[in-house]
C-alpha cells in the first residue's frame, strides 16, 4: 500500500488586498519630507476616506480620520508621515550644491546617490557627487563623507544656472530610490520609517469598515508630521485631540544583521512578528493587554525595551495633557534611515491584525488605573 503523500498546510489569505497594495507602493514612492508632507498626506487622506466618517487637519499638516466623531471617549492609533531629508544650504560659482540635514539622514550613504531637489519649478534630478577612487588614494587612510564635503551635482555649471532651474536656498531634497520587492516577502525601500505605519493605521480602518465593526469609542486615525525633528506633530496633534488611549506604532531596528551589538540593541528580528516595549512612556497595563490579545490570536511578538524614552511619538502621547495611556506596537526594519529599509509583509500583516484586535477588546470602561 502506497503512503499517503503528507499535505502542506493551505497558506492563510492575506488580509491586504491588490488595491491596498498599490497604495502602499504609491505612498512610499511619494515624497514627504519633514516639514513638507503634504503630497503624502493627500494621497493618505484619498484612501483612508471610504473607511472613516470625517477628517481634519491641523495646521502644520498633520492628517486626522475619525470614525464616531461625537463619540466622548477617544481612543488614537498614530504614525508618522515624515521622512528624513536634506536641505540646500549653499550653491557654489561652480554650481556644487551644499547641504544641511533635515533629520537624522545619514551622510554615509549618500556618495552616488541620485536625488530630486524639490525646487520652485518642480523636482530637478542631481547626484552626490564623490571623487573616484582613483583619485581620492590616500597613504594613511581615504577620506571619509562629511555633510560639509557632501555636494550635488544638478548639471548645471554656474550658480545662476541652478537657480533657473528653481533651486533655491532651503529647497528640500529627497532620495530618488523607491519601493520594491525582494525574495522571501521582502520588500524595501526609503521611508518605511515611518510610511509603513500610515499604512497600517489606514488598512486598520479599512478591516474595521469592511468587517463592519461598531466600535463603542471615537477612532481617531492620525498620521502626525515632524517625528524625525523631535515628534513635533505629535506634541501638537494630541494637545488638539487629548486622547484617552493611544496605540502608536513605528519602525524597530532588526538587529539579526551584522555591526549591531544584541547586548545594547536587544533581539528583534524581521519575519518572527511586531515588537513591543516595555518603558516609562508605555502604559504597563494597556501592552498587558495588547500581550493578551496576541497570546489570544496567536500573533508572535517580540520583546524590546527603551531607556528613559521610545523616540517615537508614544511619548508625546503618553505625556500630553494630564497624561494619556499609550503603547507601541512597532514593527522590525532592517537599514533605517537608508534608501534600502527592509521589512517583511508577514510582519506587516500581523501588525495591523494586532492593532485592530487590540482596538476590538478596549472599551470606555477598559481599566487601565494602576490602582484599581
Amino acid at each position: 500500500m502506497a503512503k499517503a503523500k503528507n499535505k502542506k498546510p493551505a497558506k492563510t489569505a492575506s488580509i491586504l488586498n491588490a488595491t491596498s497594495l498599490q497604495f502602499f507602493k504609491e505612498y512610499i514612492n511619494t515624497p514627504s519630507p519633514t516639514g513638507f508632507e503634504t503630497g503624502g498626506q493627500v494621497k493618505w487622506l484619498q484612501y483612508i476616506k471610504p473607511y472613516i466618517d470625517s477628517s481634519f487637519t491641523d495646521p502644520y499638516g498633520t492628517a486626522v480620520g475619525v470614525i464616531n466623531p461625537t463619540a466622548p471617549f477617544k481612543v488614537v492609533i498614530e504614525a508618522h508621515a515624515d521622512e528624513i531629508s536634506w536641505f540646500v544650504n549653499y550653491i557654489n560659482n561652480e554650481g556644487l550644491i551644499y547641504l544641511k540635514r533635515n533629520g537624522g539622514v545619514d551622510h554615509q550613504i549618500a556618495p552616488a546617490k541620485r536625488v530630486f531637489i524639490h525646487g520652485k519649478k518642480g523636482p530637478v534630478k542631481a547626484v552626490f557627487g564623490w571623487p573616484a577612487i582613483h583619485t581620492r588614494l590616500a597613504e594613511n587612510k581615504e577620506t571619509q563623507p562629511k555633510v560639509d564635503n557632501l555636494f550635488l551635482d544638478c548639471g548645471a555649471r554656474t550658480k545662476k544656472e541652478v537657480e533657473a532651474l528653481g533651486i533655491h536656498i532651503g529647497a528640500v531634497v529627497t532620495y530618488e530610490e523607491g519601493f520594491d520587492e525582494l525574495a522571501h516577502d521582502y520588500f524595501i525601500g526609503r521611508a518605511f520609517d515611518n510610511r509603513v505605519g500610515g499604512f497600517m493605521i489606514a488598512e486598520v480602518a479599512r478591516l474595521l469598515k469592511q468587517n463592519k465593526k461598531q466600535l463603542p469609542f471615537g477612532l481617531y486615525i492620525v498620521n502626525a508630521v515632524q517625528e524625525e525633528i523631535g515628534l513635533r506633530g505629535a506634541e501638537m496633534i494630541a494637545r488638539r485631540i487629548k486622547p484617552d488611549i493611544a496605540i502608536i506604532t513605528d519602525v524597530t531596528h532588526d538587529t539579526s544583521t551584522p555591526m549591531i551589538n544584541k547586548i545594547i540593541e536587544g533581539d528583534v528580528v524581521c519575519g518572527k512578528g511586531p515588537s513591543l516595549s516595555y518603558g516609562p512612556a508605555v502604559h504597563n497595563k494597556l501592552l498587558k493587554l495588547v500581550e493578551d490579545v496576541a497570546a489570544k490570536k496567536k500573533i508572535n511578538v517580540q520583546m524590546r525595551t527603551s531607556s528613559r524614552s521610545t523616540g517615537t511619538d508614544t511619548d508625546s502621547f503618553a505625556y500630553a495633557n494630564d497624561g494619556c495611556p499609550s503603547v507601541l506596537i512597532s514593527i522590525p526594519l532592517r537599514y533605517m534611515h537608508t534608501t534600502v529599509e527592509m521589512i517583511h509583509k508577514k510582519d506587516i500583516e500581523q501588525t495591523i491584525e494586532l492593532m485592530y484586535e487590540t482596538l476590538l477588546m478596549l472599551t470606555p470602561k477598559t481599566n487601565l488605573s494602576y490602582f484599581k
